[in-house]
């Protein structure tokens, strides 16, 4: 039995095969549980790392107006796609959105202070101090003032 820990892939393979031949009682059902646990939170994990670069740039492009450009303009739609193509595969995550852009939310402040080179107090300190609601964020057409 191959330990995922050493070789995760070669596991991988080695338990998709036991299952297809029906050899539940080979499987390590601890090992395969977390596994699909933490595929599961790998999910999430995008989504939240889509929503703190999403974030920040609109945090960007509203307190450094001076550079806006082209650039932020383009990565603030592609982390919109990218958010609504998780969101389409992975229907379960929409309930628990706001959530997670309040979660995501301090995270980009930190990084719209990096760079715009502001301090973080420029910003509002929650979501809900921005003023925006979650659909304006992944509106293909918001862009804050």
């Amino acid at each position: 039995m191959i330990d995922p820990n050493k070789d995760f892939y070669g596991w991988t393979r080695e338990t998709a095969e036991k299952l297809r031949q029906g050899k539940f009682n080979e499987v390590n059902m601890e090992d395969l549980i977390e596994e699909v646990e933490d595929m599961g939170a790998s999910v999430w994990r995008a989504l939240d790392s889509r929503l703190t670069i999403l974030l920040a740039h609109l945090l960007k492009w509203q307190y450094q107006p001076e550079r806006q450009g082209r650039s932020w303009q383009l990565t603030i739609k592609e982390q919109r796609h990218q958010i609504a193509k998780l969101l389409r595969k992975n229907p379960s995550l929409k309930p628990e959105l706001a959530a997670t852009i309040a979660e995501a939310y301090p995270g980009a402040v930190i990084v719209a202070a990096r760079e715009t080179d502001k301090d973080e107090n420029t910003f509002p300190a929650t979501f809900e101090g921005t003023g925006w609601t979650w659909e304006q964020v992944l509106d293909m057409e918001f862009l804050p003032e």
